[in-house]
């Protein structure tokens, strides 16, 4: 499989800067990022790059200011996944309760919580903010007997979790088959039942549930469009957790959330990255 590597270079160049570059650069087709002293590298497969839809997310770059500019080339033939996990991905402890890393990685620190995954170059990893600041908001919320969605899984770190803190059933929904493939691989390596994987969005979720907490990692744009199907689904006294979104974009998911019925419960930021929790 051929890979075109991309060398994005940012003024100026931050965490948060490389950050939301990342997750842009994902919803156009990018599979792995890894940092530099001036931006970002990523990675895409090359039939499925398309210029287009990369000038797009460029154009679309929400924080004001920023100076991005790139070249690229084919990249060596080689295992990238193992690259990135040899390279990048590092074990990551959350609230000191939760720690996740992949089979390869020693001296893991130990916690009450111990998550192993294949990474496969996926977010939802735990390093990216919105998926950290979900997992300390699940160390928080009480989740024994609760009946979990976990939307947009991904890796399934999140199912995964609530199923450890006495959840229970999870059912973990994403559009993509591959993060089904990696959910199931994933939930085996932890020794796991009471989880279930579907491919889908959220029109799927008519004949499923009701759930007690619902999860959506996602971004802005899907959120709003299929908050009515989550809040459908949803017991009463159940609890909303989304994220995937910048500080931004609070005010419209916010209104949205409550012209469906729900009660605003909390919010937490990182980088400039947002969760925003509500109950039914």
């Amino acid at each position: 499989m051929k890979y075109l590597e991309f060398i994005f270079r940012t003024t100026p160049c931050t965490e948060t800067v490389n950050d939301v570059l990342s997750a842009v650069l994902a919803d156009a087709g990018f599979e792995s990022f890894v940092e530099r002293p001036d931006g970002i590298a990523a990675y895409i497969q090359a039939d499925l790059y398309k210029e287009e839809n990369l000038r797009q997310a460029i154009a679309d770059y929400p924080l004001p200011g920023t100076d991005i500019t790139y070249s690229y080339t084919e990249a060596e033939d080689k295992d990238w996944n193992e690259e990135w996990e040899k390279n990048f991905f590092q074990p990551i402890v959350i609230g000191d309760r939760c720690v996740i890393h992949s089979t390869f990685h020693q001296d893991v620190p130990q916690v009450e919580y111990d998550i192993v995954i294949n990474p496969q170059m996926a977010f939802g990893t735990g390093h990216h903010e919105t998926t950290s600041l979900i997992i300390s908001e699940l160390l928080d919320t009480d989740l024994q007997g609760k009946r979990v969605l976990d939307m947009g899984c991904g890796t399934s770190i999140l199912a995964i979790l609530a199923r450890m803190r006495g959840a229970s059933s999870c059912t973990a929904i994403d559009i993509d088959d591959w993060c089904v493939r990696n959910s199931l691989e994933n939930i085996a390596l932890n020794h796991l039942d009471g989880i279930h994987v579907y491919q889908g969005d959220a029109s799927s979720l008519t004949d499923k549930g009701p759930f007690d907490v619902v999860i959506a990692n996602i971004n802005r744009n899907i959120l709003l469009a299929d908050m009515r199907h989550y809040v459908a689904r949803m017991s009463q006294g159940a609890m909303l957790l989304i994220s995937g979104f910048y500080t931004e974009d609070i005010p419209t998911l916010r209104s949205e959330a409550e012209r469906l019925g729900l009660h605003y419960t909390e919010e937490r930021e990182k980088n400039h990255w947002t969760t925003l929790a509500f109950t039914k």
